[in-house]
């Protein structure tokens, strides 16, 4: 199947949309306190397992939480009535206060996990999580520019910068939680956003040494429309699975398969409509200036 879209003259277009959503979910983060919904991996708390010897349910569970004033506790249910609680941070004394109030009201049960996450291993998490994903774009910039041009590195990076605002963006919007996997889904939307870009730079590469008499937007809009199929096919198939997994994977893989599942969109997005045409705006800025350059240069010689 071939394609004759025309994405670059249109450009500004993709740009304010882009603008719009970011806009929307940075807005979100400010006006909001936290401006993210941070689960216990962050502010610290508690995750508490527990096993029951006869048939209990999550709304059990939850109505004995909520006597005790947890009711915002996460409760994930797994198999042979077993449930992980994620609490606020508790000391000992409260922690059997759950236990034996789970235990009064539902019956004998076996404490399989107790285990305290403090708000400091939350706070290096994120501190180590920003660093990851520094050094992962400089490292991209400088493969990027090796490879193909420095304005293409600086491209990419910006639509790997506009995929992160996005996700985040959603997130600080619908107030999902989010926990340590959504640190990792960050680090992987980096890395399948940018394949994705370099495909696309590697097709222009290729078409700009065969190019005649096409412009600089005919022929990045030709290698656009030249690997659309396989972008879109590649990110179909990944979003599928994400959906699947979002779906029927459990509470503890949700967060990171929803986050991807944003990811993924974004990044074929922002891989299609920013990253190359912000490549052509940067072009043709460059070249301005040199022409620029070049006519101050002549016109400091006649002068003389």
């Amino acid at each position: 199947m071939r394609f004759n879209i025309d994405f670059v003259s249109k450009r500004k277009w993709w740009y304010a949309l882009s603008l719009l959503v970011i806009i929307v979910g940075l807005i979100a983060m400010t006006i909001q306190h936290p401006p993210l919904n941070f689960g216990i991996d962050f502010t610290g708390g508690n995750i508490l397992q527990v096993k029951f010897h006869q048939e209990v349910n999550t709304e059990q569970v939850r109505g004995v939480l909520e006597d005790i004033k947890m009711g915002n506790s996460s409760i994930q249910e797994s198999d042979n009535n077993q449930f992980i609680i994620r609490t606020v941070e508790l000391d000992e004394n409260q922690v059997n206060n759950v236990i034996s109030n789970l235990r009064s009201k539902l019956g004998d049960l076996d404490v399989e996990r107790n285990d305290k996450v403090g708000a400091t291993i939350g706070h290096e998490l994120t501190v180590k999580g920003i660093k990851a994903m520094l050094i992962a774009w400089v490292l991209m910039v400088i493969y990027i520019t090796i490879r193909f041009e420095f304005l293409s590195g600086i491209a990419a990076i910006i639509a790997l910068i506009h995929d992160i605002l996005i996700t985040l963006g959603f997130f600080a919007i619908f107030r999902w939680e989010i926990d340590s996997t959504f640190v990792a889904a960050l680090l992987t939307i980096i890395g399948y956003s940018i394949n994705d870009t370099i495909v696309i730079f590697d097709r222009i590469r290729e078409n700009f040494k065969q190019r005649n008499k096409e412009t600089v937007e005919e022929t990045v809009n030709r290698s656009i429309n030249q690997t659309l199929v396989r972008s879109l096919n590649t990110s179909l198939t990944t979003a599928a699975a994400l959906l699947a997994l979002m779906l029927l994977g459990g509470e503890t893989t949700r967060i990171f398969a929803l986050a991807m599942l944003i990811g993924v969109i974004s990044g074929t997005y922002s891989s299609i409509f920013i990253a190359s045409p912000l490549w052509v705006d940067f072009r043709n800025m460059a070249r301005n200036r040199r022409r620029q350059s070049v006519s101050g240069k002549s016109r400091v010689r006649n002068a003389h």
